[in-house]
């Protein structure tokens, strides 16, 4: 996938008024220069969700929630990155780069969309015109509504149903193989793929038809599920059957509850329970977890409980493992012998499934369980099994609360980790206590800098250069040479623009704090401090190489005429400034 180029996305971001964006999802209050809010990501009773015009720029200080008006609607309206530039990008009159279009929003890609709706529409009239379909899903108390929502049609029985009706030329034809919808024999006789099955449509994030999967009706065909195959438009690891049904019904989502199958999806709708996604005929992968804690932030895996169901589950748990950030929760429901969640919830209801969601196992305890499933704890050799199996397990998980309860859990189990101590070996720590009239520690020249930059980047423009800082040994003295050389290449660019061109630094979560606090004063003050601050830089950096060039002559016992005319300017440079 082409990249949309920086110019255009800090052009888009410029032009975009952030606080309408969230304005319009979130209702916002003005308080002085920025607008605030209860948080839409997490719950809280006092506003802490912040909003600035200026900065173009929000951020939470509950939840540490922040970005841009991309970020925004990729997190509030769970689009992708490419769907969210294209929506700021409509609202401002602008167009997204030819080359920097999905290759599914060519021409051609939107020839294959077409082709798959047509192809909806085909099976929706022939489920119209099938008595056993109908009957089939009567007797699977799917009403009129639930097949509406679903978009559930019936492939006919035989080879050519679909190829003669919408393949009616030899472009026709490619579009519909292309779009996996095609059989070919060994002899070279194309066919309908689907036949004699009810049709369950797989939509994208915009609810656009990607994909099918079919179900047989007569119980001794096989397979019981046929998926379309992989496609340019369809990737199984990637979709989850159900997901556009379950954003149109909720505009927030507090969880969603992984199932096996098509009908168990249907059904839960039909039942009320409507947070109910599929994966397609695979295990679950890391795009289908991160597709899941993208839209919701606790997730329910609902397996069987044989020992198939097991091995399904403990794939999951591995998946979700290293996205399991602080604030995000995965449970592991285990169905009786014999049940599914269509029957469950048809013999129970919605109420009766949702008490059995209540007890579904978390997953650090469905984790130890199945480490320790063949392990005697009562035995210093079985614990410490357990500690080596565990330990590359708990490794994957983020750093925060969850991952540190998680290797308290573990010494708890097994003891390692603990901090043996004797009378012998142990020593008292001796507390030292801050007197409360303690001046508070002064901020570095450095993160000064940078805090005045993230303000407002373009305070650049007061600066000379070339910059004489750079080989200044200071920490973050790199970052902010390199937030100097951005903002240089990119006058324009805003705060969120920013800090999101420094999303994959390790110092990205210390930008988003600074960013997310404002700096006392006025314009004018800030580009004085900034002037005055980068000159402080650079006399230390002077100070620095002269301390270099005099070590070198103690230690060599001679500078070279190079050396000499450079420490000579710099002591003359010292005592003239």
């Amino acid at each position: 996938m082409a990249r949309i180029p920086d110019a255009f996305i800090d052009d888009l971001l410029a032009r975009t008024d952030i606080v309408e964006v969230i304005g319009t999802r979130v209702p916002l209050k003005k308080q002085g220069k920025e607008y605030s809010a209860r948080c839409p990501f997490h719950d809280e009773r006092s506003p802490s969700f912040t909003v600035s015009p200026t900065k173009q720029f929000y951020h939470c200080f509950g939840c540490q929630a922040h970005g841009t008006a991309i970020s925004f609607l990729m997190n509030y309206d769970r689009l992708e990155f490419l769907d969210a530039v294209e929506e700021l990008a409509k609202r401002v009159g602008m167009e997204v780069p030819r080359d920097a279009q999905p290759r599914h929003d060519t021409d051609d890609g939107r020839d294959l969309y077409t082709a798959l709706d047509a192809t909806t529409k085909f099976f929706q009239k022939q489920l119209a015109n099938s008595d056993k379909a109908r009957t089939y899903l009567d007797q699977r108390e799917v009403d009129a509504g639930t097949r509406e929502r679903f978009m559930i049609g019936y492939a006919p029985d035989g080879y050519a149903g679909l190829k003669d009706a919408l393949g009616s030329d030899e472009r026709r034809l490619k579009l519909l193989d292309r779009a996996g919808l095609l059989s070919k024999s060994d002899n070279g006789r194309v066919y309908d793929k689907f036949r004699d099955r009810v049709m369950f449509p797989i939509h994208d994030r915009r609810g656009r038809t990607i994909a099918f999967g079919g179900r047989v009706l007569d119980p001794e065909d096989t397979p019981k599920y046929l998926n379309s195959p992989e496609t340019a438009l369809f990737h199984k690891g990637r979709e989850l059957y159900g997901l556009w049904q379950v954003r149109q019904a909720h505009s927030k989502i507090e969880r969603l509850i992984v199932v096996e199958g098509y009908m168990d999806v249907v059904a839960l709708f039909q039942h009320g329970v409507t947070q109910a996604v599929a994966t397609l005929g695979t295990a679950t992968t890391s795009d289908h977890a991160e597709l899941l804690f993208r839209n919701a932030p606790d997730v329910y895996f609902c397996f069987d409980g044989d020992a198939a169901g097991r091995r399904a589950a403990t794939k999951a748990m591995e998946s979700v493992l290293p996205r399991m950030k602080d604030g995000r929760q995965a449970f592991f429901l285990f169905l009786p012998e014999g049940e599914d969640p269509d029957t469950i919830v048809r013999h129970e209801g919605a109420a009766g499934f949702d008490a059995r969601l209540q007890h579904a196992t978390p997953l650090s305890q469905f984790l130890f369980d199945s480490l320790a499933a063949d392990v005697n704890l009562a035995t210093l050799d079985g614990k410490a099994r357990l500690a080596e199996r565990a330990k590359p397990m708990l490794a994957q998980i983020p750093d925060g609360a969850f991952g540190d309860l998680m290797q308290q859990r573990l010494t708890e189990l097994t003891g390692v980790g603990s901090r043996a101590s004797s009378p012998e070996t142990h020593v008292p720590v001796q507390r030292v206590r801050i007197p409360s009239n303690a001046p508070a520690p002064k901020q570095s020249l450095v993160r000064g800098a940078i805090a005045l930059l993230l303000q407002q980047p373009s305070l650049v423009s007061e600066l000379q250069l070339p910059l004489t800082f750079a080989a200044l040994r200071q920490p973050g003295v790199p970052l902010l040479v390199d937030l100097i050389e951005t903002i240089c290449v990119r006058p324009d660019i805003s705060t969120g623009s920013l800090i999101e061109h420094f999303a994959d630094r390790e110092e990205y979560a210390a930008l988003q704090k600074l960013a997310s606090h404002s700096v006392p004063g006025d314009e004018a003050s800030w580009r004085k401090a900034l002037v005055d601050t980068i000159v402080q830089l650079e006399q230390q950096a002077r100070l620095q190489r002269v301390d270099e060039l005099q070590e070198k002559k103690a230690r060599e016992g001679v500078l070279d005429d190079a050396d000499k005319d450079e420490l000579r300017a710099l002591l003359m440079a010292r005592f003239t400034r």
